[in-house]
């Protein structure tokens, strides 16, 4: 398999992070979107990342869509069945909701400062806050987000908090403790220490 993606794009960590915990073997291959020329924009249609290319040549895209054929190829699931599927899923939404936001607010900062609109800003600061307390309300404490064994829950979550540390530094930490704590601990997993995108 081939990921295509950049160092520092969360939903391409999130997928490499995913391949790093089911142990599955793959080669990354750095591109962004922006290559006119590059394989991302010849063969994503939406011109995103990450793209992955199967062994098969097959094509999939999205970071969604991935780890749930990821999940489906070998080694104990991070997607659970069931009724647990539900409760990780929601946590999943949660943090790509939150990366969505961050993306967002980023690219509206990054424009000339005559161009930018305040209220975009305010609003996806404002949806970054409302996750941020919806997970602190639903968190319950263990080492793990559903019950107390890691799943792709916390590695969209754990993604989504990296990533608002990289590129929205705010003082979220004194407002919830607990997932803090948490993610100081998650953070250690060597799947998350060897995909911590480049400073800068």
């Amino acid at each position: 398999m081939k990921l295509y993606g950049s160092l520092t794009s969360p939903y391409v960590r999130k997928v490499r992070i995913f391949l790093a915990e089911k142990g599955q073997r793959y080669e990354f291959m750095a591109e962004g979107p922006s290559d006119p020329a590059g394989n991302v924009a010849r063969l994503n249609p939406l011109g995103k990342v990450p793209l992955l290319i199967r062994d098969d040549g097959e094509v999939l895209f999205d970071s969604i869509m991935i780890v749930e054929y990821l999940d489906a190829l070998s080694g104990k699931p991070l997607i659970p069945p069931g009724d647990e599927r539900w409760q990780v899923q929601r946590w999943h939404m949660l943090g790509q909701g939150m990366i969505d936001a961050t993306v967002t607010r980023l690219m509206e900062t990054r424009r000339v400062p005559e161009r930018q609109e305040a209220g975009v800003i305010q609003k996806q600061e404002g949806k970054i806050a409302a996750a941020l307390r919806f997970a602190d309300e639903h968190f319950g404490g263990d080492a793990f987000l559903v019950n107390n064994r890691f799943s792709v829950a916390d590695i969209s979550f754990g993604a989504a908090l990296g990533y608002i540390d990289f590129r929205y530094a705010n003082d979220w930490r004194s407002l919830y403790p607990r997932l803090a704590h948490w993610f100081n601990a998650i953070s250690q997993r060597p799947s998350f220490t060897q995909t911590t995108p480049p400073q800068g």
